[in-house]
């Protein structure tokens, strides 16, 4: 796992999110069997920020490497209007980190009230 994938998202303020990454293997581009791992993932404003938003982050399918980020539309209703960064990163069972995913966030306010 040395590759690490870029993915943009896009959240709407006030509004549930969620996003679905289904992991493959580098080498034989086949699905990522994540048994024993835990993942985590956080957004900042700038990757050295102390003032990080956590997402719900589940592996929903072991076997075939599907990993779920998640926010409630009252925690994005209080996110600040404009560009983050986040990563997800996944904790093996020897409790090694391996970064997986990486990108931007842009996090929109809606107009209707």
């Amino acid at each position: 796992m040395a590759a690490v994938y870029v993915s943009n998202l896009v959240i709407n303020a006030g509004s549930d999110f969620s996003q679905t990454f289904n992991l493959e293997e580098i080498s034989t581009n086949s699905e990522l069997n994540l048994n024993g791992y835990t993942a985590f993932a956080q957004m900042r404003k700038w990757s050295g920020s102390s003032n990080a938003i956590n997402f719900s982050t589940v592996i929903s399918t072991i076997s075939t490497g599907t990993i779920i980020i998640s926010l409630t539309g009252q925690q994005t209703e209080n996110i600040k209007p404009g560009r983050y960064v986040y990563d997800i990163v996944i904790l093996d069972t020897y409790s090694v980190k391996s970064r997986i995913i990486e990108g931007m966030v842009i996090v929109r306010e809606g107009v209707t009230r």
